[in-house]
């Protein structure tokens, strides 16, 4: 086998993808991780994450990930910081294109995730990174004595409410629908914070400032009013899209772009798996995602010692 050819290669640098990394390496398959420069994903500006074992009083992102990384690499998991480009089927397996060149692998897990949407509004690209942001852990001590909104109502949106109280002299959470969908432990601390308001039913129409943010001006649904609201700072968590684009002329995704998978995590692709958010079904948990990746390289390593998909 080359320098570039791996029985298991992972593109993703997220929970789902250093844990496929990790268990793919114990069970002794040559295996290498394409990620960004800096693995973990969104979970690294995640400042609490809630109900993973072994960990009571929750856990940072920037905790977690990089001890998954120090496990893998321990286990001889090659880390290539250069994401993935395209996909292509080889005899062998499949041909990766990096932005650092190109790899072989037998398997493949799709460990992308999924990206930030955005509200597509007026101000929203001009004062990204001017009051415009996606990580409350990175921007929230800037904001002592001001108002933070907070854009989103489930649990991205109120997890990152949450840090934003501890800094902000107030938050304002906005959501578009009738009522919150976070977990109903995130909406009870909510309720008790009295930094933090919730408005339903309203819809964001644009973000406003000239060099920096100066509020948001938003629609109320029910009585189509608009209002002007005065912050220092918007903070988006409203979905996300999963990178899935690399495959998809190898298979057909979803009605939401995610890549169908079956209980093992296969694709209709002998030797392509998915896991994480990039994945159909996915629950959107850190914890879940973690075993995903698990199952996704146990499958894999079963495809390769018995040379059989279905």
């Amino acid at each position: 086998m080359s320098n570039n050819e791996y029985e298991i290669i992972v593109a993703g640098g997220g929970i789902a993808g250093l844990t496929a990394a990790l268990t793919a390496a114990r069970l002794g398959r040559k295996t290498l991780i394409l990620s960004g420069a800096v693995p973990g994903g969104h979970l690294l500006s995640i400042e609490r994450i809630d109900g993973y074992p072994g960990f009571p009083e929750g856990i940072s992102g920037y905790e977690l990930c990089p001890m998954a990384q120090e496990a893998a690499m321990a286990e001889g998991v090659e880390f290539v910081p250069s994401e993935l480009i395209a996909v292509t089927r080889a005899e062998s397996g499949f041909t990766i294109q990096a932005e650092n060149g190109s790899y072989r692998a037998r398997s493949l897990i799709m460990a992308t995730g999924a990206s930030l949407k955005e509200l597509d509004v007026p101000g929203e690209t001009a004062l990204r990174g001017k009051g415009v942001s996606h990580c409350a852990s990175c921007d929230g001590p800037m904001l002592r004595g001001k108002t933070a909104v907070v854009v989103g109502g489930g649990d991205s949106a109120l997890q990152e409410s949450l840090t934003l109280a501890a800094h902000a002299a107030s938050v304002i959470v906005l959501q578009k629908d009738a009522q919150l969908t976070g977990q109903a432990v995130y909406q009870r601390q909510v309720g008790e914070q009295t930094r933090i308001s919730v408005r339903c039913g309203m819809q964001v129409e644009a973000i406003l400032g000239a060099q920096v943010v100066s509020g948001v001006r938003v629609r109320n649904l029910a009585t189509g009013e608009t209002s002007d609201l005065p912050a220092e700072a918007v903070f988006i968590y409203i979905g996300m899209t999963p990178n899935s684009g690399s495959v998809a002329k190898m298979i057909t995704l979803d009605e939401n772009g995610r890549i169908p998978v079956d209980a093992m995590l296969r694709t209709t692709v002998p030797g392509l798996l998915a896991a994480g958010l990039a994945r159909s079904g996915a629950a959107g948990r850190a914890v879940a995602s973690a075993g995903d990746g698990a199952a996704a390289a146990q499958a894999a390593d079963r495809f390769l010692r018995n040379g059989e998909w279905q």
